[in-house]
This record gives structure tokens, sequence and C-alpha cells, in this order.
């Protein structure tokens, strides 16, 4: 792996470690040049379904628009990266288990409501909020009647 300081091809795996979970895979890497060390992780590599936009659009399934998406609605909650991380992770298996190659992006856009509602109550409104176009505030209010409940 190339050096991200000095560009250099030739580095060293100094440690590995494998996540809690077995998902991920951790290495401490030292450059062989400027002896600066980094960290690299690994993830198998898995085909996930295409999104089929509102307009037909079809796009590539990308964790870190998922991972924005999350970190706008949580934004100043009280809610950590390890909980989202296994969130964004339950959704993936969700998509993979589908066994579809593509997918509406509202069935997504519903795997992440579900998720935020188990983390974080305000952030569930936040993100139904903006995602569900609200026409009015009586709407609005009907959804955190719902969430109050």
């Amino acid at each position: 792996m190339k050096c991200p300081f000095c560009s250099h091809p030739d580095t060293q795996v100094a440690e590995t470690r494998v996540s809690e979970d077995g998902a991920l895979v951790r290495r401490r890497r030292r450059c062989a040049a400027c002896d600066k060390r980094f960290t690299t992780y690994e993830r198998p590599e898995v085909s996930f379904p295409a999104i089929v936009k509102k307009d037909g659009r079809r796009v590539e399934y990308d964790r870190a628009k998922l991972l924005g998406s999350f970190q706008l609605a949580l934004r100043k909650r009280p809610v950590s990266t390890v909980q989202i991380d296994s969130a964004i992770e339950r959704i993936e298996e969700k998509l993979l288990n589908l066994g579809q190659r593509e997918m509406l992006s509202s069935t997504l856009g519903e795997l992440v409501m579900r998720e935020l509602q188990k983390l974080d109550k305000v952030a569930y409104v936040r993100f139904a909020s903006v995602y569900r176009s609200f026409e009015d505030v009586h709407e609005f209010r009907a959804l955190v009647d719902e969430v109050g409940k």
C-alpha cells in the first residue's frame, strides 16, 4: 500500500486487529521511507443493489451518503459513532439479505427511519420531516404525536 504522506510504495504492516464483530480488519502500517505510521481498514467487497430514485435514475449504493444522512439527522444528539456504524451495518445486512439487484430509494429511506427511531426520537423526526416532505404543520404534529406515544 502506498504511503499517504510521501507516496512511497513500500509500507509494512506493524499491527493487525479484527473488529469485535469480525466484519472489519484494522491494520497499523509503517512507511519504509519516511517512517510515518497510518491506519487502514479492510472490509469485504460485496454487491449491494442499485438504488432506484423517484425520477427513475439508478445510482450505486453509497455507504458514505447513508452515513452522511445519519450524521445530519443525529447532529448534536447523544449518539456514538459506534451506534451509527451498527445501524448502518444492520441496514446493509438487510440490503444483502433481500437479494435484489435494485431497490427503491423509498425502501432504503424506510430502513433508515426505522434505525433512527431506535437510536434517537429527535433524529427520527428530523429525518422524517425532510424525507416525507411535509406539506403542513398538521402532518408534522401527527408524526411528533406518534413518536411521543
